[in-house]
Parts: structure tokens; C-alpha cells; sequence
């Protein structure tokens, strides 16, 4: 097996400096109170950082985004599947009202990734910090920018249409390599990591489980 290169290799001893740098005054300001409007903009900066290295050596973390794309495509069919079987048993059972709506939502694994290549003290509490919706306004319903709604007279949508595979051409590779990535049909939740959380590449791409969540509301 091929040994797994990381992004420390591809920093130079100065930048790895301000990374460090960087990164401790994130979480020197996560602990403070009321830090989202003075301090946010430090999350959006370290990923910026991080991926304007990434992006010159996206050929080294393909498989990672491949693997990645698809195990949050398998994560996200297990969570549509079991949203509309709990959704068919609830819809027309009078005890639960007429007014209803379920909702499911699926999140990055809450403990730092098992197969990232580096696990440093930072690193692993910035993970954490980063699942703060407090910090990181559009992980607020994990990665869909909208989560998956069941409700009274609202159409379902399909599996497709929640992972953006229904209109052409299916593949949400903006900002990545076109060509290097025209043919990995990634999908729109890896798309809206990617581009609008403050979660960088790395930060995400080794993760191969999730934790999803329902909730029902009843009017």
C-alpha cells in the first residue's frame, strides 16, 4: 500500500511556523466568549491557507476525495433510506397528528478522523472547534447546506436530487482541478464543504464514517 503523504510535507518551515502560529490563536479565542463576530474570520484564513497549498497537489489527495466522496454518498443513502422508512410508518398514523415533519441530518464523525495522516494537539481540537456552528454558520446542518425534510403536502424529493446528480453534468467540482476531477462525480454536500464552511480540505476528506441525526416535530 502506498504510504500516505500529508500536507506538512508540502510547507516550508516559515509557513509551518504561521500555521502553528495561526492555529493557536484560533483556539486561544475559541475558549473566550461572544469570539464568533471578532474572531470567525480566523477559521475562514487558516482555510484558505491550508487549501491554496492543497489545490497546487491535488493528484496526491485524490484517492482521499474519491474515498471520501463516496463513503459520505453511502452515509447519506443510509440516512434518505431510513428517514422516509421511519416517514412511511408515522405519515398516516393519527396519533402523531396531522401536522408533522421529519428531520434528518447528517455530521462529520464528532472524533477527529482515525485515517489522517496527522495528529497533532492543534489539529485534533481545531476538528472539534470547527463543528461549532457558532464559528462555522454553514455547518450548522452538518454537510447539506439544507437537510433532508419529510412533511405533510411537501414532494419528497429523490435520492438524486438531494446529492445534486439529477441535472448535468453531475460532478460538484468547483474550485478543485476541472480536468483532474471531471470524472469523480462528486457530490453536492462534498461541494458545500468544500466551498462554504471554514472546513479545509484536509480537514474533512480522510473521514469514512458519519453520524447522522432525526428529529420530528409535531404540530
Amino acid at each position: 500500500m502506498e504510504e500516505k503523504r500529508n500536507l506538512l510535507e508540502f510547507i516550508s518551515y516559515h509557513d509551518k511556523k504561521h500555521l502553528v502560529k495561526l492555529e493557536q490563536r484560533i483556539l486561544q479565542h475559541y475558549e473566550d466568549a461572544n469570539h464568533y463576530d471578532r474572531y470567525s474570520f480566523l477559521l475562514k484564513a487558516r482555510k484558505d491557507f491550508i487549501d491554496g497549498i492543497v489545490l497546487e497537489h491535488q493528484d496526491v489527495f485524490l484517492t482521499d476525495i474519491i474515498a471520501f466522496n463516496e463513503a459520505l454518498r453511502l452515509a447519506l443513502q443510509k440516512m434518505y433510506d431510513h428517514a422516509h422508512q421511519v416517514w412511511d410508518k408515522m405519515k398516516n398514523d393519527s396519533l402523531f397528528g396531522s401536522s408533522k415533519e421529519l428531520i434528518a441530518r447528517c455530521f462529520l464523525p464528532s472524533r477527529y478522523p482515525a485515517l489522517h495522516p496527522v495528529h497533532r494537539k492543534n489539529s485534533e481540537a481545531l476538528y472539534g472547534a470547527l463543528q461549532d456552528a457558532g464559528w462555522n454558520k454553514f455547518y450548522e446542518d452538518g454537510v447539506s447546506f439544507m437537510p433532508l425534510r419529510l412533511a405533510e403536502g411537501m414532494e419528497a424529493e429523490t435520492f438524486d436530487a438531494y446529492i445534486g446528480m439529477d441535472c448535468p453534468p453531475p460532478n460538484w467540482n468547483e474550485g478543485l482541478d476541472q480536468e483532474l476531477t471531471k470524472d469523480l462525480h462528486l457530490i453536492h454536500q462534498f461541494n458545500h464543504l468544500f466551498e462554504y464552511t471554514n472546513f479545509a480540505l484536509t480537514d474533512f476528506i480522510y473521514c469514512r464514517d458519519f453520524e447522522s441525526q432525526t428529529e420530528i416535530t409535531l404540530g
